[in-house]
């Protein structure tokens, strides 16, 4: 079975969507409400990969992803970025931070689950 997937969002409904659509098919899924409640959920936990949001209170994606990148244990898994944010600059912030990927919203299930596809280990 694959390693579950930390989903980092603030808008409960954006976690409760994508949740649904990883959990129906077949990926266990841990949620956060931001960067610094993500890496708290961490502790240790082996996980597939990171959908995370760009724009967050208490710790934005792109602090989050340097902070996970510094963290023992998960340099190397992929991070995804959902966002709003489609500019270019935004991306390459994302790139230099250590983002795999990116989506933006909207977005469909079959949309998300294609990319989980491609990064989930």
């Amino acid at each position: 079975m694959a390693e579950p997937i930390l989903i980092v969002d603030d808008s409960v409904s954006m976690r409760q969507l994508v949740s649904f659509a990883l959990r129906d098919a077949g990926y266990e899924v841990i949620a956060a409400v931001d960067g610094k409640d993500a890496l708290g959920k961490l502790n240790g936990a082996k996980i597939g990969m990171v959908i995370t949001d760009l724009n967050m209170p208490e710790m934005d994606g792109i602090e989050f992803i340097k902070q996970l990148r510094n963290t023992s244990g998960y340099r190397y898994v992929p991070v995804v970025m959902l966002t709003t944010e489609s500019q270019e600059a935004k991306k390459q912030e994302g790139r230099s931070a250590g983002a795999s990927g990116w989506i933006v919203k909207p977005f469909t299930p079959n949309q998300l689950i294609e990319v989980i596809r491609k990064f989930a280990r």
